[in-house]
């Protein structure tokens, strides 16, 4: 009697796990594929790019300026006295540190600039994800790429996520994809 309540009961514990499992609904989609395709994108490449110019134009400013004062100390140096020349050189070295504090200064304003850009896209296009996912009863969405290799082993050609979100953005994939 004993097996026969153990056995049922393991029965409806197996079933309970095929039940669940058949309401699993996993979708893949590509989030770089779509920010790619968002109209934001081109205005947020052009504010990037002049922004990059920006910072390149004061760092070639700042490399100008070092390259002149070198100049100027190489050709007045032997006029110099010791301690003149010293002097000249630490501030020449202390110039030189600067600039390269300066291009580290740089990159990551670059980055932090590119992020601030991004992040309404990314918000946008994650709540699309969300509301398609929600709309169409996935229970999962994996990302297709995650900068690295693709973390998906196994799906289906024909999954339709990319395409769902994609129209809900209003954004229409160029032909062939």
């Amino acid at each position: 009697m004993k097996a026969r309540i153990i056995l049922s009961a393991i029965a409806v514990l197996c079933l309970g796990f095929v039940a669940s499992a058949q309401e699993v609904k996993i979708g893949y989609t590509n989030v770089e594929y779509i920010m790619s395709l968002m109209p934001e994108m081109e205005q947020i490449d052009a504010d990037i790019t002049d922004y990059g110019s920006q910072l390149d134009q004061q760092i070639q400013t700042k490399t100008r300026d070092f390259q002149q004062q070198v100049q100027s100390y190489q050709q007045s140096m032997n006029s110099m006295t010791d301690q003149a020349r010293g002097e000249k050189e630490q501030q020449l070295t202390k110039m030189q540190q600067d600039i390269q504090k300066f291009q580290q200064d740089v990159q990551a304003s670059y980055q932090r600039k590119l992020q601030e850009l991004l992040e309404p896209v990314q918000t946008k296009v994650y709540n699309a994800i969300n509301a398609v996912a929600a709309e169409n009863n996935y229970t999962h969405i994996l990302a297709d790429s995650a900068g690295q290799a693709p973390i998906l082993l196994y799906t289906k050609d024909d999954d339709p996520f990319t395409d769902l979100v994609l129209a809900k953005l209003g954004v229409t994939p160029p032909a062939g994809n």
